[in-house]
């Protein structure tokens, strides 16, 4: 991995939504924040886009087509290169037991819909420099 793909402004993120307007609200917030993105609309999609692009933190919606977000999520902390990423759950599941489900299956982190996009992207920051 190239020293750029470390610094803030080269950090790939994949956003993994199924609803598109949620897709594109993300990306423009992450892209104007500095961030590279990419996207994915299922479970499935972001598995393949995840050992394409090799994010450095996902923001996963638990609600998906497919394979649902818990699934993906589990599937991604199988493969070792994503053991330690960041995986941000970002979804309307937020009772307490659904946040515990989340974190069972993989995920890091908990954010619920609707979301401030200034604590979204304060968690983003927090989640990718603990992970450095």
């Amino acid at each position: 991995m190239d020293e750029d793909h470390t610094t803030e402004q080269h950090r790939y993120i994949l956003v993994v939504d199924d609803s598109e307007d949620m897709r594109d609200l993300l990306q423009r917030l992450l892209e104007r924040a500095g961030y590279r993105v990419v996207v994915a609309e299922d479970g499935q999609a972001s598995l393949t886009q995840a050992k394409l692009h090799h994010p450095d933190l996902v923001l996963m919606d638990l609600s998906l087509p497919d394979m649902d977000g818990w699934e993906a999520a589990a599937h991604l902390r199988k493969m070792p290169e994503f053991r330690t990423m960041p995986i941000l759950a970002v979804t309307a599941h937020v009772s307490a037991r659904e946040e515990a489900r989340a974190r069972a299956a993989g995920c890091t982190a908990h954010l619920g819909k609707p979301f401030d996009t200034r604590v979204l992207l304060q968690e983003v920051a927090r989640l990718l420099q603990a992970g450095e």
